[in-house]
């Protein structure tokens, strides 16, 4: 299992500090979560603040976009080389476009699915997709409980991909721990997003391990 925690949970008094322990806990992406307060009701962070977690990491950025106008913020945090953008497909209304676009910028694109989303929403995509990211929460807040149902749709989401020969990898985002991982591995997931699970414990790299 693939862990991408999430640096919402961080302590942003000491980003540079907490972005280094899971880098050096065994982590395999840094998961940033860019919203606007328009798609979803929170504001995060922004171009100054995805510049200082780059130059802390080791590994590589994973940019989950929550945001209205999703083309403006993918050319605004492309330059901070992160390996994989993600969009959401309920805001954009020429997904395959974008798609295109992530990747003539060397980048790595994938689109999330809220929890209401069909998987058979990114059907018709999913040969040019590198990540499908579900939700298991409702986007916009961070320490939300795991919605059970994503269990089943990350189950008929491998079944897609492995019927359109895709090599897109899934990632499952809201609520991961230890206790429900084991049965999110055996659905098919290949990467956890996991925020307060990971930075609520003070041994970074135990909590990753578990996961793991």
């Amino acid at each position: 299992m693939l862990v991408a925690p999430s640096i919402l949970s961080a302590d942003f008094g000491n980003l540079e500090k907490d972005v280094k322990e899971i880098c050096e806990g065994g982590c395999d992406l840094v998961h940033v979560d860019v919203m606007d307060g328009h798609f979803v009701p929170n504001l995060t962070i922004g171009p100054p603040v995805v510049s200082a977690v780059a130059k802390a990491a080791t590994k590589p950025l994973d940019v989950h976009l929550m945001v209205e106008n999703n083309t403006f913020f993918v050319d605004l945090f492309a330059p901070y080389k992160p390996k994989y953008i993600t969009f959401h497909i309920e805001e954009e209304k020429h997904p395959h476009r974008l798609v295109q676009h992530i990747r003539s910028l060397g980048i790595s694109p994938g689109i999330v699915l809220n929890p209401h989303t069909p998987a058979e929403a990114v059907e018709y995509l999913l040969s040019d997709l590198d990540m499908v990211l579900l939700m298991s929460v409702n986007p916009g807040f961070g320490g939300q409980s795991f919605l059970p149902l994503v269990i089943e749709k990350t189950k008929r989401m491998k079944a897609l991909i492995e019927k359109t020969g895709s090599k897109a990898l899934i990632q499952v985002d809201g609520g991961v721990n230890n206790k429900n991982v084991k049965e999110l591995e055996a659905a098919g997931c290949d990467i956890v997003v996991a925020g307060s699970y990971v930075f609520k414990q003070e041994d970074r790299k135990a909590a990753i391990d578990s996961l793991k």
